[in-house]
């Protein structure tokens, strides 16, 4: 998980009293802007707990040395009160006696004590706020604090505040501090508030308009979960069962990968992690540079070089993750907010051991890459006439392509638990090629921001397809055809789902769906469970019970009687 304090050199969100979002990196030395509220030094928050509520001080407070100060609970809710039926002040002395006046109320109880004043007679006028911008900005300028002396002052100037109801005063005084008050909220950066952020700031179609509630469903039909592993499971082979192997298509800008690893425990580079026992990790190569590679001194007595450390290409063996794109790089971009360079990876961040990335060329037909074509091997004599650069770029070349010959011959080698998939591509093609590589009752799961390409899939696994294939299958070397896109012997229960929460607004006799709710993509969701199709017939065993012929066949009688004996002492053996 990630740590309970804000560490440096790491993205961290900032919850504004407006309610939006402001994400920023934060390093050493370094002032952060939050536009009208103000700017601090990046020193004051690392450190800092999380989910704390930070005040911006306009000079740095002598005895802390901080230009934060933490907002206590007491003072932050210090406008809740503890009995919600209480009846404003300003209505205790109101009698109903009042109503004969004009003015006239929404709701009083039994007593005939008024409860709620109606605000049907006000008319919202500017001049009532006697305060001009320039003596709200001259008063910003001038004031220190979190802006609650400017919020108490602007209620003071309005003329016509004792005409507002307890709802409408409230309502005011909430829009005012979302305005003035200087304070923002610490929360750690992880994938629910990422998405969120993407959506509702950012352009939502880099992330498919891909919804935290869609997302959480695709993490749980797909059944990814972090797997203990023991002594002897690094002994085991790759094809073996239970290891927690997930294969992902990912063009979400790396969303769905983070949503899997969060799952798996491998997204944040932290030390307090949830899991207290650490997945067991193997050496797939080691290269170790010959002796006679070491560059040869110019001069005699001149000291030699000291020979490289040895170097391993260290993975995990159990709860991975292998991403297939179809680019020559992956597209990882966001998982730059978890402090995860794809291009770079560190080799303290847990995600460099768990992630592999394949492409399809990589996956199809590896003879046609070049990543996968074998350096030439130089003869030990040719290797000391080269200079060190050259000689280095030779084992480099080597270990690269060692690492990337592993990971291909193990994703085409299959055994996973389960598929994800959020593509443009057309999913029956990715389902063609990636379906045989996963294990029996793997979950296959693919989101599609319309629902058009999924019930189409859904109907390549229908059992009506199946019947079809059953009694006229075509060839292997035919696949795919025009009528059987894919094989539909190997997913079963085919189903296509959809999820939205909506806020809704809950207030007496108005409770309704908010209307200013973000439109886009409903977002839909198809699964299904891989099988293992039999292979040759399937033959029926057991005793078969005859019916009888009829009332006065008493030859069958007799058999019949004969068989329940000769059952019942098969029974009895059995007990003994």
């Amino acid at each position: 998980m990630y740590p309970q304090v804000v560490p440096s050199n790491a993205h961290v969100a900032l919850r504004l009293p407006s309610g939006a979002t402001a994400v920023h990196d934060i390093k050493p030395n370094t002032t952060i802007s939050i536009g009208k509220y103000g700017s601090f030094q990046t020193n004051f928050l690392i450190g800092r707990p999380y989910h704390y509520t930070y005040e911006i001080l306009d000079q740095v407070d002598s005895v802390t040395g901080s230009g934060l100060r933490i907002i206590p609970p007491s003072e932050l809710y210090a406008d809740i009160k503890d009995d919600e039926s209480a009846i404003p002040a300003e209505l205790e002395e109101e009698k109903p006696s009042s109503v004969k006046d004009g003015v006239q109320y929404e709701v009083v109880d039994q007593e005939g004590k008024v409860l709620v004043r109606t605000n049907r007679n006000i008319i919202d006028d500017a001049r009532s706020q006697s305060m001009t911008m320039e003596e709200i900005e001259l008063l910003k300028a001038k004031g220190k604090g979190s802006g609650r002396d400017l919020v108490a002052k602007i209620l003071d100037s309005h003329s016509a505040l004792d005409q507002k109801t307890a709802f409408a005063l409230a309502k005011y005084t909430l829009r005012k501090s979302k305005k003035y008050l200087r304070q923002f909220t610490v929360l750690p950066m992880d994938v629910p508030l990422l998405v969120n952020w993407m959506l509702n700031d950012r352009d939502a179609t880099k992330i498919m308009e891909i919804r935290e509630e869609t997302l959480a469903l695709v993490g749980s039909w797909s059944n990814v979960h972090f797997i203990p592993t023991t002594e002897g499971d690094e002994n085991k082979k790759l094809d073996s069962y239970g290891h927690g192997r997930w294969i992902i298509v990912d063009e979400t800008g790396g969303i769905l990968v983070a949503s899997a690893a969060e799952k798996l425990g491998v997204l944040h580079a932290a030390t307090n992690c949830h899991h207290t026992q650490q997945p067991t990790i193997h050496v797939e190569h080691q290269t170790e540079l010959p002796d006679n590679s070491q560059p040869h001194p110019q001069h005699e007595g001149q000291q030699t070089q000291k020979p490289s450390s040895r170097r391993k290409f260290i993975s995990a063996q159990s709860n991975t993750i292998t991403l297939i794109h179809a680019n020559s790089q992956p597209n990882l971009s966001l998982l730059r907010y978890f402090n995860f360079d794809a291009a770079n990876p560190a080799p303290s961040h847990p995600l460099s051991r768990h992630l592999r990335t394949v492409s399809w060329l990589q996956l199809l037909h590896p003879d046609e890459d070049n990543a996968c074509t074998e350096p030439e091997i130089v003869s030990p004599e040719a290797l000391q006439s080269w200079k060190s650069g050259k000689r280095g770029n030779y084992h480099r070349k080597r270990r690269r392509w060692e690492r990337t010959k592993s990971i291909v011959s193990e994703t085409r080698a299959g055994g996973f638990d389960g598929l994800m998939v959020a593509s443009f591509m057309n999913a029956s093609t990715i389902l063609h090629h990636l379906v045989p590589l996963l294990r029996g009752a793997a979950q296959v799961v693919v989101y599609s921001p319309s629902v058009e390409p999924l019930v189409e899939l859904a109907d390549y696994y229908s059992t009506a397809r199946r019947v079809a294939y059953l009694n006229d299958a075509p060839a292997s070397e035919m696949m795919p055809t025009e009528d059987f896109p894919v094989d539909p012997t190997l997913l079963l229960a085919p189903t296509v789902e959809t999820i939205r929460c909506r806020p809704w607004q809950t207030l007496p006799g108005r409770t309704h769906p908010i209307m200013t709710g973000r439109g886009g993509a409903e977002g839909y969701v198809f699964h299904a469970t891989r099988v293992l199709p039999a292979e040759g017939g399937v033959h029926a065993r057991g005793v078969a019970k005859r019916r009888r012929t009829g009332a006065g066949d008493k030859g069958s009688e007799q058999e019949e009687s004969k068989r329940e004996e000769m059952m019942g002492a098969v029974h009895d053996v059995m007990q003994s």
